[in-house]
């Protein structure tokens, strides 16, 4: 089973990504997690150019098709031979996340985005995405208190995290029998229980 995490920044996903593969493996099944971009040699060195705050000038044409190039990777090396071995993958953040940031939020054409992942991913789609649902704004505040990474994606205007949430939205109310949506603008804790019943009732 092959489940991705998507949401705006702040959302709270890497976080629950850890905790629900160890509830998962607690209760008996093969788990892998990873994150984009990244996830691999080439994945990872391709975010830090991503992620780079220095890398101001980069067009919204180079960022998708670095993105394309990280995803491509880490689908042939890592999340399509674990899913042959009987894993459950659950990945922080996948293509939707392209058509998201790239699509809505910079404003690119969709169908183009659509087609050149279908390329980088060969025509792999998530069995289940679920859109953990954030104010951005609330989200960026988290970010910034949080003292984590602080990224080059981050650092975009709050108008366009704006366009990416709207666009998760319109993404989940076009493909309902793949997407869920949990709001994360409650306790930790909270987030993680609708999360485990929802794929334990998914895997039922």
């Amino acid at each position: 089973m092959f489940i991705t995490l998507e949401g705006p920044d702040g959302s709270g996903k890497t976080q629950q990504i850890h905790l629900l593969a160890d509830f998962l493996t607690e209760k008996g099944y093969k788990v892998f997690f990873s994150r984009e971009p990244g996830g691999t040699e080439i994945g990872d060195q391709i975010r830090t150019i991503l992620m780079d705050l220095k890398n101001t000038k980069m067009n919204p044409r180079t960022e998708t098709l670095l993105f394309c190039a990280s995803r491509a990777q880490i689908v042939e090396e890592v999340i399509k031979p674990k899913l042959k071995k009987g894993y459950i993958v659950i990945l922080d953040r996948y293509a939707d996340s392209t058509l998201a940031y790239q699509g809505y939020g910079h404003g690119n054409d969709l169908q183009t985005l659509r087609t050149l992942l279908d390329f980088a991913t060969a025509g792999l789609k998530p069995d289940l995405t679920i859109l953990l649902d954030l104010d951005p704004e609330l989200g960026l505040n988290r970010r910034k208190k949080g003292g984590g990474e602080w990224n080059r994606m981050d650092a975009y205007r709050l108008e366009l995290h704006k366009r990416v949430r709207e666009g998760y939205r319109e993404m989940a109310s076009r493909e309902p029998q793949r997407w869920r949506i949990i709001s994360a603008d409650q306790p930790i804790e909270v987030v993680q229980s609708e999360l485990r019943n929802l794929i334990l009732d998914y895997l039922e």
